[in-house]
């Protein structure tokens, strides 16, 4: 099986790459706990320092990664170095705070001394995407490998060149050669990985139906995983919001990575006395934005990652206008090679409409009219996903009365559209997932947090 790179902005071959056979898998996971079984015995500082080299090195190289991000997936160069750059920001983040978020915790019971302690599991596999594909990788290996974990790297089968450097970065930051990993494999060869006995433990960034896949299968070897999975993050804009800021923040956030984020904005559900308003600004702001070449420092837009990518969510914008929604911006597949979709604005989105329930995963925005406060939570709510949401209104207690209490997601966002940082918990609940990355709460996820007792 070959396993190949195409540009989806010309539609051309990049490169082929051979997949590893079952053996091969089989003996770069023996490889890698042999590599724990030292790595785990190193002091923090030692873990510090080759995690600041990984960090100087993807500034460094932060023109190359963003040259092969846009040639593999269609990001924009200067969001590729941007990507760059919150990488190396994660690496730094876990470098300085490991060794305290890993303290033993002294529990005072009738024994002389009892204590939870912080240890490694060994090697953990990542199964990745391609929307972001350094940072979905780093924002786990950095806190995996600082707890004294390796890791063993299955990116998605678009993205093979990106993988290859992430491994190289590890390598030439001096990390032990088979610490981290990059299995080239589909996902046909997963279930080689997921039973191999020395897998500890499996985090997955993707679809929910991959989520629900590698969840039940891991369930069934008794192994720990984090799922993070689809959203159809919604902004509700109250009727008190100040429009210009909110449109500005929601035009951004469904537009951020071409709309291809599993954060993305992507339900904008808006109280009916400004619902006119909101929708005009909306249009003229995404109708200002033109996809273009993901090589050119000027391009905000670029191309949808696949050709197939691009005509779902092409199906899905049609099904939505049949069911009776009205398209006032884009909602046609451009001509020429590339793999390129228009903004495109929905508006009259209604239950029963895909757009309504579906993840678009690209750069669509779908309006959704609420006569109140209340009915607009309740929209926000009404969807099987709870990944981010954000609220905007003039009001800020209330912004975040309702934010904290009443939105039923992960992450969310008063008066900004949603973003990661690694200084904050992120993940999600219902079908978006469980477990949580970045911050402290993400370094705890892989490790064996275990009681010693001494009477």
């Amino acid at each position: 099986m070959a396993i190949q790179s195409i540009n989806p902005a010309t539609g051309k071959l990049i490169k082929s790459y051979d997949a590893m056979s079952p053996d091969d898998i089989k003996e770069t996971i023996s490889k890698s706990h042999k590599t724990f079984l030292g790595w785990r015995r190193t002091a923090f500082s030692q873990r510090a320092d080759h995690m600041r080299q990984a960090a100087a090195l993807l500034r460094e190289q932060a023109n190359e990664l963003a040259q092969l991000m846009a040639e593999e997936m269609g990001k924009p160069v200067k969001d590729g170095r941007a990507e760059a750059e919150k990488c190396a920001w994660v690496c730094e983040y876990y470098a300085e705070h490991a060794e305290r978020f890993l303290q033993p915790e002294t529990i005072a019971t009738e024994a002389s001394s009892s204590y939870v302690t912080f240890q490694p599991l060994g090697v953990v596999c990542a199964v990745m995407p391609w929307n972001f594909p350094f940072w979905q990788v780093f924002r786990f290996a950095a806190p995996a490998l600082m707890a004294g974990n390796a890791a063993v790297l299955k990116h998605a089968s678009n993205v093979p060149g990106c993988a290859l450097a992430i491994e190289e970065i590890f390598r030439h930051a001096a990390f032990p050669e088979h610490l981290f990993r990059t299995l080239l494999i589909g996902s046909d060869q997963m279930e080689v990985v997921m039973s191999h006995p020395l897998v500890r433990a499996i985090t997955l960034t993707g679809s929910t139906p991959a989520g629900q896949a590698v969840g039940k299968r891991a369930g069934s070897l008794i192994k720990k995983t984090v799922l993070e999975l689809g959203g159809s993050d919604p902004y509700v804009i109250l009727a008190d919001a100040d429009l210009d800021q909110a449109v500005e923040a929601c035009v951004t956030g469904r537009l951020i990575n071409g709309g291809q984020s599993c954060i993305a904005a992507k339900r904008f559900i808006v109280e009916a006395p400004i619902v006119e308003a909101f929708t005009e600004r909306m249009v003229a702001q995404m109708q200002a934005i033109s996809p273009g070449d993901p090589m050119d420092d000027q391009t905000v837009l670029g191309p949808m990652a696949r050709h197939d990518l691009r005509d779902e969510l092409h199906g899905q914008v049609m099904a939505t206008i049949a069911a009776g929604a009205q398209c006032l911006l884009g909602g046609e597949i451009l001509s020429g090679s590339g793999a390129y979709y228009p903004p495109t604005v929905l508006t009259n989105v209604r239950k029963g409409m895909p757009a309504y329930h579906e993840e678009l995963f690209g750069p669509v925005a779908a309006i959704i009219t609420a006569p109140d406060e209340h009915s607009a939570i309740e929209i926000a709510n009404d969807s099987e996903f709870g990944l981010g949401a954000a609220i905007f209104t003039r009001d800020v207690a209330k912004g975040e009365r309702l934010a904290a209490e009443a939105l039923d997601a992960g992450c969310c966002f008063v008066n900004a559209f949603v973003k990661s940082d690694p200084r904050l918990p992120f993940g999600g609940v219902k079908t978006s997932g469980y477990g949580r990355e970045l911050s402290h709460y993400g370094i705890k996820e892989f490790v064996n947090i275990k009681t010693v007792y001494i009477p």
